[in-house]
């Protein structure tokens, strides 16, 4: 049901100053936390490096900064500096990082998406990007022949391609005119994700040897992460976003029904367009690389809500740091829970995830959404 101006803008009698002043250093908390859970998580790993090494190993890296990072003991030999700057910079920061942009990015596109379709069950992948990720990814495992993209392979082309395939076929299907009804985009991108689903399971049972593949893909990693891959994704990534928070008032006012968004001076379908092209952008993006990690576009913006409140000039912020740091320690869970193996970090993300989000509905007793 269509709410009133008032109603939704309407909070708990605190005063806005202190409203204002909390959220500032709630997001300044968060920075600095999001600092301080890499450099930990840089730290650990089947080769366990100090804390205290790894802050002077990465601040050697920072310009007008000189410092002899302390050699750690393995097994009772002391640690080359050449070795310990490879594993902390070219195999465990590239990774830590990819995490952090992944976790930023599905955060803020689910936050996107339950704001558009004011539907608090939305995902980022509702309108069908897992699915067509999922079915490039498959196609490029089983493409006999090699291909290449920008040292990555064919699997991150195919997946990307996939993926911005799938939600443009659904955009063009549910466009009336001039318009873009909720409901029927959140119907095609099911019925297409179904459709979608369907073919990749096929292509799985006839795969043969590349099943175990495509399944760890599907289930979302970041195995061997490279630098590359992080250069490739951070400019998306931050593209999407900043266009994404620059739309957080429109975001308010589009909680409000339609109509009344257009009365207040909102370009509703231009907007629509805009940030479900931005969503699309992030998502795509680093689904290609990772896989499909699930849970985190759900979980973190409605984590944040209870927390902070619904309003988006701080949702958007909040979100990309809880995400960030979220997905930060749940890989670094995922590849130290039982060494050497690694888990599917989307096992991890959906294990931790859901208890704690039930723990905050408990806590608060209801979500504040709309």
């Amino acid at each position: 049901m269509a709410r009133t101006v008032a109603e939704v803008f309407s909070e708990p009698v605190i005063p806005f100053a202190i409203r204002w002043q909390s959220r500032v250093y709630s997001l300044l908390g968060l920075a600095a936390l999001l600092v301080v859970v890499a450099v930990f998580a840089t730290a650990l790993g089947s080769v366990h490096i100090p804390f205290t090494t790894t802050f002077q190993v990465l601040l050697s890296q920072l310009p007008f900064v000189h410092i002899t990072p302390s050699s750690p003991e393995i097994f009772g030999a002391p640690l080359s500096l050449e070795i310990l700057k490879t594993i902390i910079l070219d195999i465990r920061l590239p990774r830590i990082l990819l995490a952090g942009l992944v976790g930023a990015a599905l955060a803020v596109a689910g936050a996107t998406y339950q704001g558009l379709f004011r539907n608090p069950l939305a995902d980022p992948y509702l309108l069908g990007v897992a699915s067509g990720a999922g079915l490039g990814a498959t196609i490029a495992m089983l493409t006999p022949f090699t291909l290449a993209w920008m040292a990555f392979g064919a699997v991150p082309l195919f997946a990307f391609i996939g993926a911005i395939g799938a939600v443009t076929v659904v955009y063009l299907l549910a466009r009336v005119g001039k318009t873009l009804p909720a409901t029927t985009l959140i119907l095609a991108g099911v019925a297409l994700s179904a459709l979608l689903a369907s073919i990749t399971s096929y292509l799985m049972t006839i795969s043969g040897a590349e099943l175990r593949g495509i399944v760890f893909w599907l289930l979302g990693g970041l195995y061997l992460t490279k630098w590359s891959e992080v250069w490739t994704v951070l400019p998306c990534v931050l593209a999407g976003l900043v266009v994404i928070w620059i739309h957080a008032r429109p975001l308010n006012v589009m909680q409000l029904d339609e109509e009344q968004a257009q009365q207040l001076g909102i370009n509703v379908e231009r907007v629509k367009l805009i940030l479900l092209a931005a969503a699309t952008l992030i998502t795509s993006s680093v689904v290609c690389f990772t896989g499909l990690i699930g849970f985190v576009g759900i979980l973190i913006p409605h984590a944040v809500r209870l927390i902070w409140g619904p309003d988006y000039r701080f949702l958007l912020p909040l979100s990309t740091l809880v995400g960030a740091i979220f997905l930060i320690l749940a890989d670094t869970l995922a590849r130290t829970i039982i060494p050497p193996t690694e888990i599917p970090v989307g096992i991890i993300t959906a294990f931790c995830g859901a208890p704690f989000f039930l723990y905050l509905l408990r806590r608060r007793k209801g979500l504040a959404f709309f």
